[in-house]
């Protein structure tokens, strides 16, 4: 009978193709893992592997067996954590992926009230603008917006993403206040590159009763990160469109303020993601059930919504029908 650790290091090793970065995985030495999976082909008879300097590629009986055991791997995996973790409180490292901005706004404040319920957790998060692989990149998982689904990922939805139009009072003073998105191309505009294409984002807004009207900005100032924009914002550089959690403090203490208070654009929702499991370890489940639990309590949901009341900081020059 094949153990556990065999079955492992041949599933990590053929979608890495690469004992090395199967074994930073697994945790384990590269001896130790083609030792195992050496062991596995030995028990079965067929060669699993074609090994050669640069890398490994399944063969055709490898293949065919990754495909019968791949899901039962996943389900007895899940399974021997979540007993093993179950006879004692959630333990062992929690590697999310968050957003910088949003992720160090909005997440990274939760965690004191995490730690104090779950002083055996061990954070490990990394802020980055893109969206990471779960599986391959061993994340317990991740919170953001727009991430494409790959088989197996499950997303849990906490808030709606609404952009907004903002400025910085002083920006505005003495400016005409636009009456319509297309009006914007009239203002100076701070924009935002895409990392994935390379392209300017760009945005079509909508009013309370369903008019949609493209944003047209000038790309007078072109960046690559949310704060950025923020921060040029902030300086009186121009106007930007941003998600509401990114500059909901600001527009509290006034520093931003919204232009067009009425018009929002859909930017998809805020998620969870992690892989989809019979059953969860309980570390992944514990962190899921907390921050739904905050969002419930702290009504994320309807703060972040640019629709759920009365705009917060709209621009004092913005005109009747805005």
């Amino acid at each position: 009978m094949e153990t556990l650790a065999n079955l492992e290091s041949f599933v990590k090793s053929a979608e890495d193709g690469s004992f090395s970065e199967a074994a930073r995985r697994l945790a384990l030495t590269p001896a130790a893992v083609s030792r195992n999976v050496a062991m596995l082909e030995r028990n079965l008879g067929v060669r699993l592997l074609q090994r050669s300097t640069r890398r490994l590629t399944l063969t055709e009986a490898g293949e065919r067996f990754l495909q019968s055991i791949g899901s039962s791997l996943d389900a007895l995996q899940a399974a021997i954590a979540e007993t093993s973790s179950g006879a004692s409180e959630p333990a062992g490292v929690l590697k999310v992926s968050l957003s910088p901005t949003f992720g160090a706004g909005h997440i990274l404040p939760l965690l004191p009230e995490f730690l104090s319920r779950y002083p055996r957790i061990r954070p490990e998060w990394h802020f980055d603008n893109r969206q990471v692989d779960l599986v391959r990149e061993g994340y317990d998982l991740a919170i953001g917006g727009g991430f494409e689904l790959a088989p197996g990922i499950v997303a849990r939805t906490l808030a709606p993403v609404h952009i907004v139009a903002v400025a910085s009072p002083d920006y505005l003073h003495g400016h005409k206040a636009p009456a319509t998105p297309s009006d914007l191309a009239g203002l100076q505009g701070i924009v935002m590159r895409s990392l994935d294409t390379g392209r300017i984002r760009q945005w079509t807004m909508r009013d309370g009763r369903g008019k949609e009207v493209a944003a047209l900005m000038s790309e007078n100032i072109v960046v690559n990160d949310p704060s950025a924009m923020r921060e040029a914002a902030r300086l009186g550089l121009g106007v930007a469109l941003l998600a509401v959690p990114d500059v909901l403090a600001d527009l509290k203490t006034g520093a931003l303020v919204r232009v067009l208070p009425r018009w929002y654009a859909e930017a998809g929702e805020i998620s969870l993601y992690y892989a989809s499991r019979t059953l969860l370890p309980a570390k992944t489940r514990a962190f899921v059930d907390f921050v739904t639990e905050m969002f419930r309590r702290q009504r994320l949901a309807d703060r972040f919504s640019a629709t759920h009341s009365k705009p917060l900081n709209t621009a004092s020059c913005a005109r009747p029908g805005d």
